[in-house]
């Protein structure tokens, strides 16, 4: 998983065909310490980004990150799905029902 800025969002996520998860944390969150490693493993077959809400405050008000972690769906530029909390990976990859 790669940590990008708000620059990088808007060529890897906002520019985007298909479907790009971006994982919206912060380094003193302990739920975002437990769910990274789940996200982790969908990375491993899926596009899936990380967003420091610390270092990137504007990109998380934009998408009203308002508790993390916060995980979005993108399809094709645009949120399709969103959830907040640790989930598991299967709930991860339903997101795309």
């Amino acid at each position: 998983m790669k940590k990008i800025s708000a620059e990088e969002f808007n060529t890897l996520v906002r520019e985007s065909k298909g479907d790009v998860y971006v994982d919206f944390f912060a380094e003193w969150c302990g739920p975002c310490k437990h769910f990274s490693p789940i996200v982790g493993v969908v990375a491993q077959d899926e596009t899936v980004y990380q967003v420091d809400v610390d270092e990137e405050k504007a990109l998380a008000f934009e998408y009203e990150v308002m508790s993390i972690p916060c995980l979005i769906l993108f399809r094709d530029g645009k949120e399709y799905k969103r959830s907040v909390g640790v989930i598991s990976e299967k709930e991860i990859r339903g997101m795309k029902q």
